[in-house]
């Protein structure tokens, strides 16, 4: 009893050899199966991307290419003319009693008693003159309700 109690714990590294480590079976088979569903999820994970990315820029071109091969497209830019910019109503603000204080939606500035503002022709909304010169360069709507200040001319 006293010679099993003081020989205490030891490891048996001759248990532990990487000599003895086999995979048999089974085991083996799980294995490939798992490895090659996760390599066949990864390739179709990548082809789906390719897919996307090419079908984008090829929608691109079979638009450009659908018209004729000599009619290049036409690319409007996304904003107004300076001419048609210019060309928009420029009023001095009245401030009324009964509304309370107004505001520009872009800057969220007060509008000042006699102050040089744009009011938009479709919507009547009101900006400062320098907000709504540097939203109609890169759009060609109102901010706040997105009335249409182009019209498209029949082609």
């Amino acid at each position: 009893m006293t010679t099993q109690d003081s020989q205490g714990f030891q490891w048996r590294y001759d248990e532990l050899d990487d000599k003895n480590f086999q995979i048999h079976g089974r085991t083996l088979f799980f294995i490939i199966v798992l490895f090659s569903v996760i390599l066949l999820i990864t390739l179709m994970f990548l082809y789906a991307r390719w897919i996307c990315r090419s079908s984008s820029t090829s929608s691109a071109v079979a638009d450009t290419t659908a018209l004729s091969p000599h009619v290049q497209p036409v690319l409007r830019p996304q904003g107004l003319d300076a001419t048609m910019i210019e060309s928009l109503p420029i009023t001095l603000h009245q401030r009324l009693s009964s509304v309370g204080e107004v505001e520009c939606c872009i800057c969220l500035g007060v509008f000042e008693e006699g102050e040089k503002v744009k009011v938009l022709p479709n919507c009547c909304h009101t900006y400062h003159c320098e907000c709504i010169d540097k939203w109609l360069v890169t759009h060609s709507s109102c901010p706040i309700c997105r009335a249409a200040l182009l019209v498209d001319s029949p082609v």
